[in-house]
């Protein structure tokens, strides 16, 4: 789990175009410090909170029974709209609200 973590780490900071040293003006982590949490790391809870936020990111528990449902919507909803999901011409593109985050807290609101 750790590793498929800091694989994500490393992923969103190469998405968005910036280097390990990169880091050290967004969060005050030194270029050795983040290329240690990124390769073989195990960073506490505030660190990853920080590096999150660093990276434009937000960190968020997911139930293993929403999983499938999260990482379809995240795909349909690529920022350039060319995502798995994106509406043909005269097609309606879905929308978070057409339900797939209803009850993925528990709350079925």
């Amino acid at each position: 789990m750790i590793s498929s973590l800091l694989e994500q780490l490393k992923n969103r900071r190469l998405a968005l175009g910036l280097k390990q040293s990169d880091m050290m003006l967004r969060v005050g982590v030194s270029r050795q410090q983040y290329q240690r949490l990124e390769s073989k790391g195990n960073p506490r809870l505030d660190t990853l909170e920080l590096l999150a936020k660093g990276l434009n990111s937000q960190l968020m528990l997911i139930p293993k029974e929403k999983l499938a449902a999260v990482r379809a919507v995240l795909e349909r909803e690529a920022p350039d709209g060319e995502g798995a999901g994106a509406a043909s011409p005269g097609e309606k593109k879905p929308q978070l609200s057409d339900d797939p985050w209803q009850g993925l807290l528990g709350d079925d609101s």
